[in-house]
C-alpha cells in the first residue's frame, strides 16, 4: 500500500505555510508560498501521491478547495474553534500552525466544515450572506437612533422614525433649547445612513425573491406556515443537502434549537445550546416560529396548535417556541428527504418535540 502523505496549509492573505508528514509528531517537510493558485498547485503536484489536504475554514477556504480538490484523494476544510481547543491551552480562535494542524490530521481529530459541491450554490450562499449581513448593519444603525433619543427621555420604536415624515415630531420632543442642536444634527446624520442601509437592504432583498424563483425545494417550502421565499431560499442554500445531518436531532442541534446535556461527575446536569449553532439559521427557523404563533390556529395552523398544547402543558413561552422550530424543521427536513410536499396532517408525528 502506498504511504499517503498528509498536507497541512496555514493559509494568510499573502503567504501560505505548508507541510507535509506521513506520520504524527515528526518533522515534516515545509514550504512558504505566496498564496496564489498556482504557486499552491506546483507544491502540491510535487508530493508523492496519494495525497491528504487539510486547511481551516476563513474566507479563502472555499476558493482554495475548489481549486485544489483535484490534486488530492481527500481535502478538508476542518472547525478552527475545535482545533483550538485540543492544540492549544484555552479557547483561542487564531489559527494554529501548519504542523501542528498536520499531527491533527493524521490523528484524526479534525472535524470537517460543509462546503457545497455547486460553484451555483456557493454564490447563492453567499448572495444569502450577503442579505443578512446587511438585516444586521440596518437594525444596528436603527439601534443607534433608539439608544440616542432614549438618552434625551424620548421612548419610541424603530416604526415610529422608519418613515420621513415622522422624524420632525422626534425632533421636536427633544426641547427647544440652542445647545440641543447638536442632538438633532447626530440625529439626522444617522438617518441618512439609516436610509441608505434600508435602501440597501431592499436592492439585496430584490435579488433574493429573484434567486428563489425556479427552484423546486424553494417553492415547495413555501407551502408551510411561517416559511416565505427567503427563510425558505436562506435553508436551502445554507443547509445544501438533506443528508448531511444523521438525524433530525443533529439537525436541531446545527439550527440552535436543540439542547446539548452535560455533567461533571455526579454534580448536576447542565442542559445549553450547541456552541456551534448555525446563527443565521437559528434566526430563520425561530423567526419562522414566532411568525407561526402570531397568525394562531386559523386556517388550521397545525403548529400553533401545537404550540397550544404545549403551553396548556405548562411550557414556557421560550420553551414553546423552541419546540414549533423543531417541529416545522422535522417537517422541513422530511420534505427535503422524500421529496414530498406539505401535509399538515403528518405535522407532529416526527418531530419528538419535548
Amino acid at each position: 500500500m502506498a504511504t499517503v502523505h498528509y498536507i497541512a496549509m496555514d493559509t494568510h492573505c499573502y503567504r501560505t505555510d505548508i507541510c507535509v508528514k506521513t506520520r504524527a509528531n515528526r518533522p515534516g517537510r515545509r514550504w512558504q508560498v505566496p498564496t496564489t493558485i498556482p504557486a499552491i498547485r506546483e507544491v502540491l503536484a510535487g508530493i508523492p501521491a496519494p495525497r491528504k489536504l487539510t486547511f481551516e475554514e476563513g474566507p479563502l477556504a472555499d476558493w482554495l478547495w475548489r481549486s485544489l480538490k483535484d490534486l488530492t484523494v481527500e481535502a478538508i476544510v476542518c472547525d478552527p474553534r475545535k482545533n483550538a481547543l485540543i492544540a492549544k491551552d484555552g479557547d483561542k480562535d487564531d489559527p494554529i500552525d501548519a504542523d501542528k494542524l498536520d499531527d491533527l490530521y493524521i490523528g484524526g481529530y479534525l472535524r470537517a466544515v460543509h462546503h457545497p459541491e455547486s460553484l451555483a450554490r456557493q454564490v447563492a450562499k453567499q448572495t444569502v450572506g450577503l442579505y443578512h449581513r446587511q438585516v444586521q448593519a440596518r437594525v444596528g444603525l436603527a439601534n443607534q437612533v433608539l439608544g440616542l433619543l432614549r438618552r434625551w427621555g424620548v421612548m419610541v420604536a424603530e416604526k415610529d422614525f422608519a418613515a420621513a415624515a415622522l422624524r420632525p415630531g422626534l425632533l421636536a420632543g427633544l426641547g427647544e433649547a440652542p445647545e440641543l442642536s447638536g442632538v438633532r444634527g447626530n440625529l439626522e446624520l444617522l438617518w441618512g445612513f439609516y436610509d441608505a442601509a434600508v435602501a440597501a437592504q431592499q436592492a439585496w432583498r430584490k435579488r433574493l425573491l429573484g434567486l428563489a424563483k425556479g427552484h423546486e425545494q424553494v417553492t415547495r417550502w413555501q407551502e408551510l406556515p411561517g416559511i416565505g421565499p427567503i427563510r425558505a431560499l436562506t435553508l436551502w442554500v445554507y443547509l445544501d443537502t438533506p443528508w448531511r445531518c444523521k438525524s433530525k436531532q443533529a439537525l436541531w442541534k446545527y439550527l440552535g434549537i436543540g439542547l446539548v446535556r452535560e455533567h461533571s461527575g455526579e454534580g448536576a446536569e447542565w442542559v445549553h445550546v450547541e456552541r456551534g449553532a448555525h446563527r443565521v439559521l437559528k434566526s430563520v427557523i425561530l423567526g419562522a416560529a414566532e411568525s407561526i404563533i402570531m397568525k394562531g390556529e386559523k386556517d388550521g395552523n397545525p403548529f400553533a396548535r401545537q404550540h397550544a398544547q404545549w403551553r396548556a402543558q405548562g411550557l414556557s413561552p421560550r420553551n414553546a417556541r423552541r419546540n414549533v422550530a423543531r417541529s416545522l424543521a422535522a417537517v422541513v427536513w422530511g420534505m427535503w428527504k422524500n421529496g414530498a410536499k406539505y401535509d399538515p396532517d403528518q405535522v407532529g408525528r416526527a418531530a419528538g418535540a419535548r
